[in-house]
């Protein structure tokens, strides 16, 4: 029953991504990277918000919270709710500027506003480095998602599937199959987490119960330490800023097909935090039931087997596989787009879809292998890709409100900021507890901003946020 129902999800989910390339004769680049920036508002929203809550809200959150206690909640969901504020003000603006370029992907935008092929490069290497990363942290709750449908498939052949799922959805329509996919997992995923939570809150609290149930946790779980506070709040500061000036999200909001659109969806995402509770009360489930299992990771989906009905784990399972592949599809999108208009600017056009799928390939058996050879726990794998990814923002910064900034004081910024980034979490070094990308991103602002005072661009350029849109272009 459980594999009959996810099959059956994942054919519904085939099919939307097949019914989202009606109506396009010619599947161009433009179609296929940004949807031809026609999506309206509830489109932008349901891909954005995939992007965020994907297969960490279903997996990594309650697995964080059974693997660390209130540490891990703290700073996740004080991050998305501090996320979205920024985003209100910054989305549009990263819409305005891909838009006054005409970019498709992200290095476009920074190569053609600083006017520097060189300075475009530079970002198309950060941008792979940062959403392989974060691919990564797809496939890890994929593998695990999967491992609980028995199919006694091994590990290779279980990302293979994955990657096949995802290659299917951006490779029909590019990223409007993505976007119409998204309708399917968000219903799956937030059927699962509410099903289960609130399957846990009945074992623990129900009418049944003669006594209320004590919860279980152990000391460390319930207190954080002072340094444990000051990661937290570093983290919910550094991430939340970030969030949407990541490269593997920044593209979303290209899709949109107006600055207000793009504005309006950022109004309603933070309704999906109302399912992140049911998270947590997994988490408290399995402290009290289940203690001391040896991977955190798959807390959630043994709780789910547990608890309900074969059929409903397969909606659970469906949606966790989902909200991973989803985000993987997309981010294979977008570094491929980045190698065949960027690196290999060459290509002639008639042939940059065919390569692009190349690519796309290679991006998924890239990020499954890192997987295999380099695991991890969940939230460990998404603190180490935004140190990397929101270096970025420190550009994005130039781009809105910097006039003199140069592409050698950005470039030399991003630099120093991913290398302060890797060189802290290597070694463990830490000050005072703080996010090391806090650090880093500190590091690459003076840099940045210090070197451009000091070699300010010949030519002043203007700045996104107070610059004009191309004429016929809708606010």
């Amino acid at each position: 029953m459980i594999i009959s129902v996810f099959a059956g999800i994942m054919v519904v989910s085939i099919a939307a991504a097949t019914a989202a390339r009606f109506g396009i004769r010619n599947l161009d680049m433009d179609h296929m990277l940004v949807a031809g920036r026609s999506l309206p508002a509830a489109m932008v929203f349901i891909l954005a918000v995939g992007e965020v809550y994907s297969i960490g809200s279903v997996v990594a959150f309650p697995a964080g919270i059974y693997a660390k206690g209130i540490e891990s909640a703290y700073w996740y969901i004080g991050y998305l709710i501090l996320a979205y504020p920024f985003a209100y003000f910054t989305a549009p603006l990263i819409w305005r500027a891909a838009r006054r370029y005409e970019a498709l992907t992200v290095p476009e935008v920074f190569g053609r506003h600083f006017e520097s092929r060189p300075l475009e490069i530079l970002m198309s290497i950060g941008a792979l480095i940062a959403v392989a990363t974060w691919g990564q942290f797809q496939f890890v709750g994929i593998k695990v998602a999967l491992a609980e449908l028995g199919l006694h498939l091994s590990p290779v052949g279980l990302l293979a599937t994955a990657a096949c799922l995802a290659f299917i959805y951006v490779g029909l329509a590019g990223v409007k199959g993505s976007a119409f996919v998204a309708f399917i997992k968000d219903s799956a995923m937030m059927l699962g987490i509410v099903a289960v939570g609130v399957a846990a809150i009945w074992a623990l609290w129900g009418p049944s119960q003669a006594a209320a149930t004590v919860v279980s946790m152990p000391d460390s779980h319930r207190t954080m330490s002072s340094s444990a506070l000051t990661f937290a709040v570093t983290t919910i500061l550094f991430q939340g800023f970030g969030l949407y000036l990541q490269p593997s999200v920044s593209p979303f909001v290209f899709t949109g097909k107006s600055e207000a659109a793009v504005k309006s969806a950022t109004v309603f995402m933070p309704l999906y935090l109302l399912m992140l509770p049911f998270g947590a009360f997994v988490a408290l489930y399995g402290l009290t039931v289940l203690p001391g299992a040896t991977n955190s990771n798959r807390i959630f989906l043994e709780i789910a087997e547990h608890l309900l009905p074969a059929w409903l784990v397969g909606f659970v399972i469906a949606g966790a596989c989902l909200a991973g592949i989803l985000v993987l599809s997309v981010n294979a999108l977008t570094c491929a787009a980045i190698v065949t208009r960027n690196l290999v600017p060459g290509i002639p056009a008639q042939r940059q879809r065919f390569w692009t799928r190349v690519t796309i390939a290679l991006f998924l058996i890239v990020a499954a292998t890192l997987t295999l050879v380099a695991p991890k726990l969940m939230l460990g794998v998404l603190n180490f890709s935004n140190y990397i990814a929101i270096q970025f923002g420190v550009g994005w910064l130039a781009i809105f409100f910097g006039r003199r900034v140069s592409a050698l004081s950005v470039g030399l910024g991003l630099i120093v900021g991913v290398s302060v980034a890797v060189a802290l979490f290597a070694t463990g070094t830490t000050f005072w507890g703080m996010n090391v990308g806090l650090v880093a991103f500190a590091a690459n602002l003076v840099v940045t901003f210090g070197l451009g005072a000091l070699l300010p661009g010949s030519v002043p350029r203007t700045p996104v946020a107070t610059g004009s849109l191309p004429a016929g272009s809708a606010p």
